[in-house]
């Protein structure tokens, strides 16, 4: 019987925070048929076609401020995600992903995970509040032109 290598808490944390859009991590973990790790990069792309749009049309297209927030909801998530990861027990973890192996080195938290911790959340926050702050700003301005036309 040929054994599966150990899944690395670190190396999954550090993937779902530098690679997340692509769905990287979820590769890693569930391999090349995981149906998410198809899912990541297809929003990504998406947000980043947002991105290309809001610098080719300008502002006012209205497609782009409804794309732009993929992107940053994927960032946050997978930024959510890296921070599961890093959380995570090494019981939980070595259950999870490395099961018959209880005593795996591959599920302990060291440095490197407290590091892609901190950065995710960094990161993660960032990108959270500011696909927040752009869709009510996008909302707010669109009623406001409505609101505008009506009483003309």
């Amino acid at each position: 019987m040929k054994s599966l290598p150990l899944k690395n808490k670190t190396a999954a944390a550090w993937l779902a925070f530098i690679g997340g859009q692509l769905g990287l991590h979820r590769f890693y973990l569930f391999g090349w048929n995981d149906l998410w790790a198809w899912v990541h990069p297809m929003l990504a792309a998406l947000g980043w076609w947002g991105v290309e749009r809001v610098r080719f049309y300008g502002q006012d297209d209205q497609l782009a401020w409804l794309l732009i927030p993929l992107l940053g909801f994927t960032l946050a998530g997978t930024a959510l995600t890296a921070i599961y990861y890093g959380l995570m027990s090494s019981e939980k973890w070595n259950a999870r992903y490395n099961p018959g192996t209880p005593n795996a080195v591959a599920g302990n938290t060291s440095w490197l995970t407290i590091g892609a911790l901190v950065f995710s959340l960094l990161f993660g926050t960032v990108a959270l509040m500011s696909s927040i702050a752009f869709s009510f700003q996008r909302y707010f301005e669109h009623q406001v032109e409505e609101a505008r036309k009506i009483s003309q």
